[in-house]
């Protein structure tokens, strides 16, 4: 069950915050933050190398798509840099805010921006401005989102509490896919065939840009009725903030920001392994080592993905109960044993030879089940690594920096390695990444019980 409510303990005579808007509060952001990453990665394949670069080399403006894309790895952990500072200085509450509006403006500008022939080069200069802007936003989302959820919980009850923001994940998906396929049916649009002057490409692909502005608007009514966490507030009070949080973390916890980032590994290469790579092998654009492909339709695989989604919603939330009652070090060992194990079975699973509907939708089922449990309890350990004082800077870098060593790179290599050896060793690679999180979990002692109030 959710709390009732969150009393302030820096004005007591406040009425409490409703426990309600600290869940929406905290979901809204990785809502947004998926919601966004699956406009942008649909529209960098489908719209971006048609309208915003030069026509005549459909490969290099395919690549140019896909380096604007990157642009916001790079930025994200500048963006947990930048915000972290603030949100260990000033609150979190106030960080929020700004990493919210910094994410949702940039995103709504995206649905206006014109296009290669009608400014030219300054089309592609502004996409790439603006998807920087977007990873800015997202380095300092998640890091304040997690502690508010944490900061804020009731004893016992944090892994459930902290699950809430990373519920965010699966609904920002479902409904991105959800309003493309609707868009995609609704417009008949066909990406091998259809003209370059169609209303998909020429205004249908700008409605999920826009209709961004909705969730952040709902998102900035709830957080700006927020009072600061009763964590931070503490920390205050007894005079125990940073003047430099970056400094500070990195001279006292280097430990826990290395171990943060590779407990997070495998989760970032499962999920664009999972999400963004399967899409270019299950619609045949790149071909098995074997020289085989698969034949999936645009269309279908999203309808497919839509399925595997609700899994990873389900088991979001049956991680956050897990993670209270076992701990989440030890739960964590044991679902990154199970990616592993699923990472080895890619040979036999994906083969191009048996593959049909119902074989890819189990794949992406056991892919999103074990996102969603290896995901769920990630805004829970990651904070509890460190102190309050500079909880948001060295929980932000972790996030981000992973996302760059995990996420990345990660649908490059596995077309390389698809390419020359074969989809059996994709699964291998992932193997690898999962190892060195449950590396990294056993470098830590288990953070349940661990008093958040702490410096």
């Amino acid at each position: 069950m959710i709390q009732s409510a969150v009393r302030n303990i820096d004005h007591p005579d406040q009425p409490p915050v409703p426990r309600s808007r600290i869940v929406i509060a905290s979901m809204v952001g990785t809502s947004i933050e998926f919601f966004d990453f699956y406009i942008y990665a649909t529209a960098a394949v489908l719209v971006f190398p048609k309208l915003f670069f030069p026509s005549g080399d459909d490969t290099a403006a395919l690549l140019s798509s896909f380096a604007t894309f990157g642009l916001a790895f790079v930025a994200r952990p500048i963006g947990s840099v930048l915000f972290g500072h603030f949100g260990d200085r000033i609150g979190r509450k106030a960080t929020l805010v700004g990493s919210l509006l910094t994410m949702g403006i940039a995103t709504f500008i995206i649905g206006l921006l014109p296009t290669f022939d009608q400014v030219g080069y300054l089309a592609p200069a502004l996409l790439a401005l603006m998807r920087f802007c977007q990873g800015l936003g997202l380095g300092g989302e998640w890091s304040g989102a997690a502690l508010l959820a944490t900061e804020t919980a009731e004893k016992g009850k944090r892994a459930w509490a902290a699950m809430w923001p990373q519920l965010g994940a699966p609904i920002g998906f479902f409904f991105a896919n959800g309003l493309f396929l609707l868009l995609i049916y609704t417009l008949d649009f066909d990406a091998k065939t259809s003209p370059a002057d169609h209303a998909f490409l020429t205004w249908g692909w700008r409605i999920p840009f826009l209709a961004s502005a909705i969730i952040v608007i709902v998102g900035l009514y709830v957080r700006l009725k927020l009072t600061e966490t009763p964590v931070f507030a503490k920390a205050v009070q007894e005079g125990k903030k940073v003047k430099a949080p970056l400094a500070e973390v990195v001279r006292s916890s280097w430990r826990q920001l290395i171990a943060g980032t590779f407990i997070m590994v495998a989760t970032y290469t499962l999920f664009y392994i999972v999400t963004t790579w399967i899409v270019s092998y299950g619609t045949g654009k790149v071909s098995d080592a074997s020289g085989e492909k698969l034949s999936f339709s645009y269309s279908d695989f999203l309808e497919l993905q839509i399925l595997a989604v609700l899994f990873f919603a389900v088991f979001v939330m049956v991680s956050g109960r897990m993670a209270d009652r076992f701990g989440r070090r030890a739960f964590l060992l044991v679902v990154t044993a199970l990616i592993i194990v699923f990472g080895l079975c890619f040979k036999w699973i994906l083969d191009p030879s048996t593959m049909n509907n119902g074989v890819m939708l189990l794949f992406l089922i056991l892919g999103m089940t074990l996102m969603g449990l290896t995901f769920g309890p990630m805004s829970a350990i990651l904070p509890e690594l460190f102190p309050t004082n500079v909880r948001y800077t060295g929980s932000g870098i972790s996030y981000n920096v992973s996302s760059i060593i995990g996420a990345a790179v990660a649908p490059f290599i596995a077309t390389w390695i698809v390419a020359d050896f074969g989809v059996g060793w994709v699964g291998v690679y992932l193997a690898v990444a999962a190892c060195t999180t449950f590396t990294a979990l056993l470098s830590v002692r288990e953070t349940k019980t661990v008093d958040l109030t702490q410096i």
